[in-house]
């Protein structure tokens, strides 16, 4: 089984970047599946129902979420739906949505981190209790979506040997430390971001610049012209032992027209 995961998708920008290159892309690979992190997917802050279907249609099988999942009120709805998107798990028990996906040959959990980030439940616990409660016969990956990249490579230690794959998003920038972990779990601290090169994670530069610069509220607002990236990493599993053979960095350059 081959499963390509990609980073953040942030805005127009990333958006364009995977409904041009994916379908090609996943050729490519050979991929069996895809899946996406979409929290900042609309203007950099949540996702749409529409964007949500548009990204499916570009060839993404199950979008995965993080702090910014709620920031559209109407894709709440969405997550009680049918569509395969997700939340983290480690919200309280009450908030919409699941953070876990399966077809029975691929599940696919999402949790969040605490470090810098807002006080959600422990994802180690909450993540221990979800693989408890799993049913043999599927290979596992878990998108982990946190700030501090400790926190992210604890994570993998943690969960080494017990599922395929764990990858880091939210930082949007790509790690250089894609590999398989002693007992067989593919780990990469994060996939970076889908969105534009000439940008700060995906914003724009001289907004950002003049934020730090100044230290005053500022609206940071999407890069959506130039050239976008589209960064993600392709693990190959073993169908017999669930376990990664390999990981491996999948980054690309779109020139919009």
């Amino acid at each position: 089984m081959r499963v390509l995961l990609l980073g953040d998708i942030m805005g127009k920008a990333g958006r364009g970047a995977v409904a041009a290159l994916l379908p090609a892309l996943r050729e490519e690979v050979a991929a069996d599946y895809v899946v996406a992190n979409a929290e900042n997917a609309a203007a950099g802050r949540g996702t749409t129902a529409k964007i949500a279907k548009q990204l499916l249609e570009s060839g993404v099988d199950v979008l995965t979420g993080g702090n910014h999942t709620w920031a559209m009120r109407e894709f709440v709805e969405v997550l009680q739906g049918e569509l395969p998107a997700l939340r983290p798990a480690n919200y309280p028990a009450g908030a919409p949505g699941s953070g876990v996906w399966s077809d029975g040959r691929l599940t696919v959990l999402n949790l969040i981190g605490r470090t810098f980030m807002e006080p959600l439940d422990d994802p180690f616990a909450v993540v221990d209790g979800l693989l408890e409660s799993a049913t043999g016969g599927s290979a596992i990956v878990v998108d982990f979506h946190a700030e501090a990249t400790s926190e992210k490579q604890a994570f993998g230690w943690h969960l080494d040997g017990r599922v395929a794959a764990v990858v880091g998003t939210h930082t949007h920038v790509p790690t250089a430390d894609a590999r398989l972990l002693p007992k067989g779990t593919a780990f990469v601290t994060d996939l970076g971001m889908c969105g534009a090169r000439d940008s700060v994670i995906g914003t724009e530069a001289a907004a950002v610049v003049a934020k730090f610069r100044t230290g005053l509220p500022t609206r940071l607002p999407p890069e959506e012209k130039g050239t976008a990236v589209l960064n993600g990493v392709l693990v190959t599993i073993e169908d017999a032992t669930r376990q990664a053979l390999s990981i491996e960095r999948v980054d690309r350059v779109w020139e919009p027209d």
